[in-house]
């Protein structure tokens, strides 16, 4: 493992919602622009075992099944996805059957399924190839957000997205950095929170939002930091087996 520290987004904090940190030359209005063109990214909130609120994020895949990451929901009471301008109740989780909170950042993916339709117009292919490193990626998702420089200090209820370049990976997780040199022009990065939530590749659903590394021992997605997510292409086999099994 890299010597970065790796630290669990809080999604167990008090309404704690997703988004992440932006570059801060740019005006935070064209994160938000931006954040409209992801109709499948949704708001996943509920109560978990100690009845404490919570929320952070998930990607539609079909009308009725959802990604999300594991440490997310695997132990929860309840849970629902706001998508679509619907609120929709999750009646089944299924975490991958080798997470472990104790060794974040590997298998850190759940699917959900829903009680009704979400009724997309279109829901994302999942990213097949083993070439992500090096390629333009756009993340997406609500709340906790700032700039590289004060790091995510805000919340409020709009959905921002932004680009990034994938720097490498390390077992599951494909990683990116917040980075003030060889940047896209909407630069970004994941922030507290933002678990569950998707990166994407050419419109296809590369990774899903898993965690942050920080050399400080402050994951607030601040200049330095790294934005860890589960790498899809590994997982895309056991993703469509479990949404076979329960269409049969």
């Amino acid at each position: 493992m890299r010597l970065l520290i790796i630290l669990i987004l809080f999604f167990l904090c008090s309404h704690c919602v997703l988004s992440g940190t932006i570059d801060p030359t740019n005006q935070d209005l064209k994160y938000i622009e931006y954040g409209k063109q992801f109709d499948c990214v949704g708001k996943l909130c509920g109560k978990d075992l100690n009845n404490q609120y919570y929320c952070a994020s998930g990607v539609a895949i079909e009308p009725k099944w959802i990604i999300t990451a594991a440490h997310v929901v695997k132990d929860v009471r309840t849970c629902k996805i706001s998508i679509n301008n619907k609120e929709i109740k999750i009646k089944k989780i299924i975490p991958h059957k080798d997470f472990n909170y104790d060794n974040f950042g590997e298998y850190d993916i759940a699917l959900c399924l829903c009680d009704d339709d979400m009724e997309l117009t279109s829901y994302p292919v999942l990213y097949a190839d083993n070439d992500e490193i090096g390629k333009i990626c756009s993340m997406s998702g609500y709340g906790l957000h700032g700039t590289f420089e004060t790091g995510c200090n805000k919340s409020d209820d709009f959905k921002r997205a932004g680009l990034n370049i994938i720097d490498g990976s390390d077992k599951h997780v494909l990683i990116c950095s917040a980075s003030n040199k060889d940047k896209t022009e909407l630069e970004f990065i994941t922030a507290s929170g933002d678990s569950g939530g998707g990166l994407f590749i050419d419109k296809k659903l590369a990774g899903i939002n898993s965690c942050v590394m920080a050399a400080d021992r402050k994951p607030d997605s601040s200049f330095g930091d790294e934005s860890c997510h589960t790498r899809i292409s590994i997982f895309r086999g056991w993703i469509q087996s479990v949404i076979r099994e329960y269409k049969e």
